[in-house]
């Protein structure tokens, strides 16, 4: 394991990195022999599994093609194939892809997109971003800024715009105390009563994700929410922005989270499970009105990135696209899908498990002090990561949400294993998590 002598400026300082040799099917194995089971494909990218031979193999053959073109001289064959085989997967409508690296990447993209599209189309006073609180949309400055996760955000406040936001959909902690249906998506009628009080007339557009990611763990909105978000940005004038990084490309059992309900956004971005973790690789998809209306007046996007629109990733997302159809992948990702959801709520005979949850391979597990009240932990006892590590010890990945109850107090554990996981590697999955559920629960 490495640790503080490593030349590699790690993300955690106070951690000793195994070291991974090398990977096969849902499974890591590090120098010393032991295996992972990899049961969040880092953090839910690994769609595929580890060791993808005909995966390499593509990216072999197009690393020999070309080192680099630049996205403003040249483009490729291969990849305009790709974007129109993209967009048939894609919600009707969005007919229009933007390529970048990473997901913070296209948030940016979408976040100057919407901009743009306004102040070309004769709104110039629109620039405002909404967005809700538990959310988490990136690492960039721009990104943090429309981020509603109080750790990522803390340090860099002074950087970051003075966006309006409003609760996110999370019904099994509803921030008005309700509950669904009678609740008559109260969650989702705020965002009309934010927009009036910000004025119509500075908002650009509303980014939500429709299945809340890494910040929550798992969060599925109930039926008609998206709708309601949907037409009140209509009514306004406001661009809607799905940000399914995490939640998009078949994680949720279809190819986006949103064709769950049938709800189409101006701008969608896309990321993690797009190149299946074998290159940095987003995507940011927008209707064809908003490209006309730039290319009418502006004439160009003012934007761009270094590696934007590159043939290589793309070549080897189109390589993972393909797999993914020919393998009929994101229909096995429903099915497994549900066989894990019905694994994981045997864990609510555990005292500390407050909530299971999720969509396809996208779960999550919330942990409690007391399931009556749903009172969380304190921070300070680290439940969710001491299930990690307890977890880790014994051999598999998961993946931890904290802070989303107050800013501070909140512990789930996520589960999402490559869409490729079999029942019984689902059965080991849970058997291993109860156990260390169990030790942690011992403690506390």
């Amino acid at each position: 394991m490495l640790g503080a002598k490593s030349y590699v400026f790690h993300r955690r300082l106070d951690y000793r990195y195994p070291v991974i040799k090398y990977g096969k099917g849902i499974y890591l194995y590090d120098e010393q022999g032991k295996k992972y089971i990899d049961a969040v494909g880092g953090a839910l990218v690994a769609t595929i599994g580890h060791g993808v031979n005909q995966i390499a193999e593509e990216v072999a053959k197009l690393a020999k093609r070309v080192s680099y073109i630049h996205g403003s001289q040249f483009t490729t064959r291969l990849m305009e194939e790709y974007a129109e085989e993209l967009c048939r997967v894609a919600p009707r409508g969005l007919s229009k892809v933007y390529f970048v690296s990473g997901g913070s990447e296209a948030v940016e993209t979408a976040i100057k997109l919407a901009r743009q599209y306004h102040y070309d189309a004769g709104n110039k006073s629109k620039y405002k971003i909404i967005f809700t609180w538990p959310s988490y949309h990136g690492a960039s400055i721009g990104a943090l800024s429309i981020t509603g996760k109080h750790s990522t955000r803390e340090i860099q406040r002074p950087f970051l715009l003075d966006f309006p936001h409003m609760p996110s959909c999370f019904c099994y902690r509803c921030p008005y105390g309700k509950s669904y249906p009678g609740c008559s998506l109260r969650c989702a009628v705020e965002l009309e009563k934010v927009i009036k009080r910000a004025k119509a007339d500075s908002i650009a557009a509303f980014m939500v994700e429709p299945v809340i990611g890494a910040s929550a763990g798992a969060v599925v909105p109930p039926a008609g929410y998206l709708s309601v978000i949907r037409d009140i940005c209509n009514k306004y004038n406001i661009l809607l922005i799905f940000d399914e990084i995490m939640s998009g490309f078949g994680r949720t059992g279809k190819w986006f989270a949103s064709q769950h309900w049938g709800c189409v956004p101006d701008i969608t971005v896309v990321g993690k499970g797009l190149s299946a973790g074998f290159v940095s690789l987003s995507a940011v998809f927008c209707k064809k009105k908003i490209v006309e209306t730039i290319r009418k007046k502006t004439g160009n996007f003012i934007h761009g990135f270094t590696f934007a629109n590159n043939p290589l990733t793309t070549g080897v997302g189109r390589a993972v696209l393909r797999y993914l159809k020919k393998n009929n992948l994101v229909h096995r990702c429903a099915e497994r899908g549900e066989y894990l959801l019905h694994k994981l709520r045997t864990l609510y005979k555990f005292d500390i498990v407050g909530d299971v949850r999720g969509l396809g391979l996208m779960t999550a597990v919330e942990f409690v002090k007391d399931k009556a009240s749903k009172r969380p932990f304190s921070r300070n006892k680290k439940v969710a990561e001491k299930i990690l590590q307890a977890a880790q010890k014994k051999g598999l990945m998961l993946y931890y949400s904290i802070g989303f109850v107050d800013k501070v107090n909140g512990d789930a554990v996520m589960v999402g294993p490559p869409f490729i996981v079999a029942e019984k590697e689902i059965d080991k999955i849970i058997e291993i998590f109860s156990q260390s559920i169990s030790e942690v629960q011992k403690t506390l």
